[in-house]
């Protein structure tokens, strides 16, 4: 990224940033004093041209002015706070692209970590067993035992934990734990007993519970429609855990970089109050956009539940959340041809299945669609794109929408077609391309074979055609880290240090702006924030060096401080 020769002062205010904002009021604002402004470190705008900075100035939580030091120095009064950056570099605060905030939090709280490398630690089922077993210990009787993060395919015995396992640790607690993915959980005696869970209960539509070869229940839940009954036993936390979650992920988001979180499928509009309410006391900090399911979606709609935000810029509600297919790696995801190396009990054609129908998945569409709402699918494998387009084609004949900003998530094995069909359609792909990092291995061997994991995550095909895109690590699935993600885009490496797909690597450049402005852009905030402009908020990660400037050490970057509206809410 160069410099431009001629990078002078600009005070004019961003088009669209502060309604009613005139020239005059503009021209008047070179008579006041900063707030803050920030000096001697390298400022990464990522405007439109791409543009360094060496200063910026801060009033009243909003960027004032962005320029070289003298012009930048020459706003500062009695009462500024001058930062010298000491040759750190400024970004814009990181935008959250698909994430899920509040289980985040949660999971860091009240859940056992079974995480294994990279991640954590966890080697086998037995060691799952024992970190269960600890905290029974240690839990009273018939309390729940939640646990979150194994992975089947990195524990030693290769496959996921049963109901047996599960009793090992504890029969007086229900143990519950989910699968990395998050579309699989594992259920002990006691939790399927308390959900009232049988060898007679039938299969749930887009699901399965998982059996043994005499017919019983082994305990595995597969896709969301399987965890519910389980899940809907689990006490609600209460309005203090639910702020200590609040808390605990704005903890981990911000010390990333990260200044707008995303709560990704938001399932539970009895929450909505608490979300409100935690804005309003100023116990949320990190802005939030929150994604509803299509059942909370549709109450907002009906007038059967109600959302009042006290700060539009804090708290949102954005696109409106469905899920068309599972994971990959779970053998979930909706295939146009079989997996690599077949799923366990299942033959050589399987290739997944959808959530529900095409029919089913377009009438959903289309009824909020027609509604006026933005709409975010979630879409692994080709054959669940291929019904996502579909669904969206069908809806936009019926009911045409410039300017829609629908949203594949994952869009993980998208095809050339369909990132034509993308572009006609005016559909954001937002891809999880740290699937090349975690995942990379398994897909060129077990899952996809060489030639479709290559392609996972196609950014440079997307690009050649002019489709603007997302990144994002989709926490809890992976740790909140868009530095890594970032590194991923650019390297495409796995964790073994194989190269996944070396054609579908982006620059640094692109990367940094598929984290900030065009994440910004996906949920219709690009004039807010999103790039370090006159006008816009002022949120503001200072790292330890330019992500431009060594692409294959940017995950090695460190967060020095992460900054809201001016306010400092993370220092390393």
């Amino acid at each position: 990224m160069m410099r431009s020769a001629r990078y002078a002062l600009t005070l004019t205010l961003a088009a669209g940033s502060v309604a009613g904002a005139s020239v005059c009021a503009a021209a008047q604002s070179t008579a006041t004093t900063a707030d803050a402004i920030y000096i001697n470190g390298k400022v990464l705008t990522v405007d439109a041209g791409n543009r360094t900075a060496e200063a910026v100035a801060v009033r009243d939580g909003r960027i004032q002015a962005v320029g070289r030091k003298g012009e930048i120095e020459a706003l500062a009064g009695p009462g500024t706070r001058v930062v010298d950056l000491q040759g750190k570099t400024m970004i814009p605060g990181f935008v959250d692209a698909h994430s899920h905030f509040l289980s985040t939090g949660a999971a860091a709280a009240f859940s056992v970590d079974l995480s294994s490398a990279p991640v954590g630690n966890v080697k086998s089922i037995d060691e799952i067993v024992a970190r269960l077993k600890r905290k029974a210990e240690s839990t009273p009787k018939g309390e729940w035992i939640l646990g979150n993060g194994y992975d089947d395919t990195l524990v030693a015995e290769k496959r996921h934990p049963t109901r047996a396992d599960l009793d090992r640790a504890s029969t007086d607690h229900p143990i519950f734990i989910r699968h990395v993915s998050g579309h699989f959980a594992v259920a002990n005696s006691k939790a399927l007993e308390l959900a009232q869970l049988t060898r007679n209960t039938p299969n749930p539509q887009g699901g399965e519970f998982r059996r043994d070869a005499a017919g019983e229940l082994n305990g595995v839940l597969e896709e969301t429609t399987a965890l519910a009954p389980v899940a809907a036993r689990i006490p609600a936390l209460s309005r203090e855990q639910n702020l200590e979650a609040i808390r605990k992920a704005t903890e981990i988001y911000t010390a990333k970089g990260v200044t707008t979180a995303q709560d990704g499928a938001f399932g539970n509009p009895k929450l909505l109050p608490m979300l409100q309410d935690a804005a309003a006391q100023g116990q949320l900090q990190v802005r939030l956009v929150v994604w509803p399911t299509a059942p909370v979606a549709k109450a907002l709609i009906d007038g059967k539940a109600e959302f009042h935000s006290p700060d539009p810029q804090l708290l949102r509600i954005g696109a409106t959340k469905i899920f068309s297919d599972g994971s990959i790696q779970g053998y979930t995801g909706y295939l146009s041809e079989p997996y690599h190396v077949h799923a366990p009990g299942k033959d050589d054609s399987y290739r997944g299945y959808p959530t529900m129908p095409r029919d089913q998945l377009a009438a959903l569409v289309l009824e909020q669609h027609k509604a006026g709402r933005q709409i975010a699918i979630h879409g692994n494998g080709d054959a669940a794109i291929d019904d996502i387009l579909f669904a969206f084609s069908e809806a936009q004949k019926a009911f045409p929408r410039p300017d829609a900003r629908h949203v594949i998530v994952h869009s993980q094995t998208a095809r050339d077609d369909q990132l034509d069909k993308m572009k006609a359609l005016g559909v954001i792909p937002s891809f999880f391309v740290l699937h090349t990092y975690y995942w990379g291995d398994r897909h060129r061997d077990v899952f996809l074979g060489p030639q479709r994991a290559m392609r996972i995550s196609p950014l440079e095909s997307a690009l050649k055609r002019d489709v603007r895109f997302t990144i994002h690590t989709d926490t809890p699935v992976v740790p909140m880290d868009p530095l890594r993600l970032m590194w991923s885009a650019v390297n495409r490496i796995s964790s073994s240090g194989k190269v996944i797909g070396a054609a579908e690597r982006i620059t640094a450049t692109q990367a940094l702006r598929a984290v900030t402005i065009d994440s910004a852009w996906q949920s219709f905030e690009e004039n807010s924030r999103g790039s370090i402009e006159p006008g816009k908020l002022a949120d503001f990660a200072i790292l330890s060096a330019s992500p431009l400037d060594d692409p294959a050490r940017i995950k090695d970057i460190q967060v020095f401080e992460t900054i809201v509206g001016g306010k400092t809410l993370y220092s390393r």
